[in-house]
């Protein structure tokens, strides 16, 4: 999402290279020119010049030591008001009640009834009974969506198909959630293409009549400016406890994520990347400071592989590592176990120094397919003993997967070169020291 924000801000930082110090020349032509990249990341101008004048009168009260650089002093204070914009810190949610009612509101196709099963699997993987209320009864689908979400991850879903009052089913969802010793009530309310009276009324009621311990803004990132006029408006209704940024792996220029908790006063809770229900985080203005900087977010990447890796697994291939037993149905399953963990571009870009390694490559998560293809294509033994795969077997697991024996050559050529560094690594004085995907030796 900030890949043209991060580039921008980093042609200004140029201004800055070669100069012994920060002048009031050389730093309002920088500022100048992250403004204008603000800008064009969708800030609002108020915003952008405000931020702008703070970065600046800060770098020209500080003095640049010999061990650094103007920039560098410059890319310090940046990601300290970066944050600050954003929020400041991570805002935890706050869990209370019995049962704790957590309420969820916003513009229609703004991705909240997804939303909704994501934080209900969160909430659910750490130890909480959760139950799913549907309570959009307009969009067509909409329960029958929460329904399948539901399913997918074990959480029950409360509906009420021939009751047309939202306040009605949520009241209802609520008192059988206390009977069955539920910890936790999630409303997916309706939304609106646009914010009206009618749609306010209902969420107003609802909020009032419910009482809920966390009440959340579900935005669209990718609607810009747009995305913080709304957040203002329900604010104004339901001052609400935290911001939901949906789509942000999407084609979004960043501004709702930079101006959106500065405007309202609400901190950003949740960031919703995708439709894996493992595709939400929770927002930390610092680390996201980072990544536009072009720093990387290691924190959130390791947070991310210690919730999605299964470490008896981890150990069990790292044993057959060490012992170079490493076969392609472990390489298959790590493959699963990389793409639990989300989006490979965006993982790869929390990596410091990898966003703009990877600025002209095309890397999806598509590219595993054939791979996974030609290796399901492959029989138990072929996999355990790559080396009897002959030409005729090459052919037939070529033609089981719809891809090329060059492919398949491809493929076994990358294995063997890639066993090849694990038996070298374990042959050295440090021993082994790991394997993407969370696989070490102990």
């Amino acid at each position: 999402m900030f890949e043209r924000l991060t580039d921008k801000i980093e042609s200004a930082f140029r201004t800055l290279k070669g100069q012994g110090r920060i002048s009031e020349n050389n730093i309002s032509e920088t500022m100048k020119e992250i403004r204008r990249a603000l800008l064009d990341a969708d800030v609002h101008f108020n915003i952008a010049k405000e931020f702008t004048e703070r970065v600046k009168q800060e770098a020209l009260g500080q003095n640049v030591i010999k061990s650094i650089s103007p920039g560098q002093l410059l890319v310090k204070i940046m990601n300290q008001e970066l944050a600050q914009l954003m929020g400041g810190a991570a805002s935890e949610l706050k869990i209370s009640g019995n049962p704790a009612v957590i309420l969820i509101a916003g513009l229609q196709g703004s991705g909240k009834t997804t939303f909704s099963a994501k934080l209900a699997d969160r909430l659910h993987k750490q130890n909480n009974k959760v139950m799913l209320v549907a309570c959009d009864v307009y969009r067509p689908a909409a329960i029958d969506q929460l329904k399948i979400l539901g399913g997918d991850i074990g959480v029950e879903v409360y509906s009420d198909e021939q009751e047309n009052n939202p306040l009605i089913i949520a009241r209802s969802a609520v008192r059988k959630a206390g009977m069955e010793g539920c910890g936790v009530v999630i409303v997916d309310t309706a939304g609106r293409l646009a914010v009206d009276a009618v749609m306010m009324t209902e969420i107003k009621g609802l909020h009032s009549d419910l009482r809920p311990c966390e009440t959340l803004f579900v935005v669209d990132a990718m609607t810009g400016q747009d995305a913080v006029n709304t957040a203002r408006a329900f604010h104004d209704a339901l001052n609400y406890e935290g911001v939901v940024l949906t789509k942000m792996d999407g084609d979004a220029r960043g501004g709702a994520a930079l101006s959106i908790s500065y405007t309202v006063g609400k901190p950003i809770k949740f960031l919703s990347t995708g439709e894996k229900m493992q595709a939400l985080e929770v927002f930390h203005p610092d680390r996201m400071a980072n990544r536009i900087l072009g720093m990387g977010d290691v924190v959130s990447l390791v947070e991310r592989a210690q919730a999605e890796i299964d470490e008896q697994e981890a150990e069990r291939l790292s044993k057959k590592m060490s012992r170079n037993q490493f076969d392609l149905s472990d390489f298959l399953g790590q493959i699963k176990q990389i793409k639990k963990m989300g989006n490979i571009k965006e993982m790869l870009g929390m990596i410091p120094g990898m966003s703009k390694a990877m600025k002209d490559m095309d890397i999806s998560d598509s590219a595993f397919v054939p791979v996974e293809a030609m290796i399901l294509s492959m029989t138990p033994g072929e996999r355990a003993n790559p080396d009897t795969i002959n030409a005729s077997r090459k052919e037939r697991i070529a033609r089981g997967s719809g891809t090329s024996v060059q492919q398949v050559n491809q493929l076994l050529k990358q294995f063997q070169e890639m066993k090849e560094m694990i038996r070298k690594m374990n042959q050295g004085p440090m021993g082994f020291p790991g394997m993407p995907g969370g696989v070490r030796r102990r």
